[in-house]
């Protein structure tokens, strides 16, 4: 992990020291966020949640440019209709939502197809800040929450895809898609299970 992480230090010293243009900003937006891997025998929903931080994009030319954005982002699907026996042996049904909050660092690298038209890719790094599990049974009034953060492992790293417009030169929008590549999963000795974060996004920024 600390070679990625001084990986990222360098592209982005590179980048400064090589930059045509540097604009910083700030974006928002929403989330629909999911698990994948062995999630066998669990109705998984995905979820809204929100996003908002800050970036700087990097422009190395007019076709290239990299962004490294630091990210507060909610994620975490929710699993429905899940059946349960009490120690009375009543079975009852209920929802159980997953509500993970992280601090994301993505780095991309953005080539303009066109004039205000940009795909890009890049890695991303996150730092799990809270982890609660929100329960809810059928027939009940409430809910219950309780904190999980001890079943998740405090770093996740994945691989970003997107694109994005920028409307004017302050205003722009990007849609992306986060694949987890990291088993956010916390297991034991003999338990080779897996747990993958999955994120849609869809943001809007301003530059300065």
């Amino acid at each position: 992990m600390k070679k990625i992480i001084l990986s990222a230090l360098a592209v982005m010293a590179f980048g400064l020291a090589n930059a045509q243009d540097v604009k910083f900003g700030v974006k928002g937006g929403l989330n629909l966020s999911n698990f994948s891997g062995d999630t066998e025998g669990v109705d998984l929903k995905s979820k809204a949640g929100f996003h908002v931080g800050g970036f700087a994009e990097i422009k190395l030319s007019d076709k290239f440019a990299i962004q490294p954005e630091l990210l507060y982002s909610t994620q975490g699907p929710k699993a429905v209709n899940q059946m349960g026996e009490d120690e009375n042996g009543i079975t009852y049904t209920g929802d159980v939502c997953f509500n993970l909050s992280y601090i994301n660092v993505p780095v991309m690298f953005k080539y303009y197809v066109a004039e205000k038209f940009n795909i890009e890719a890049g890695p991303q790094i996150g730092f799990l800040t809270s982890a609660k599990m929100k329960t809810t049974i059928d027939g009940f009034n409430g809910s219950n929450e309780m904190d999980v953060k001890d079943i998740f492992e405090s770093i996740d790293f994945g691989l970003n895809l997107g694109a994005g417009y920028d409307f004017t030169d302050h205003f722009s929008a990007d849609i992306r898609y986060n694949l987890g590549l990291a088993n956010i999963a916390k297991t034991e000795d003999g338990d080779d299970s897996k747990l993958h974060n999955g994120v849609f996004s869809l943001s809007v920024g301003y530059k300065f």
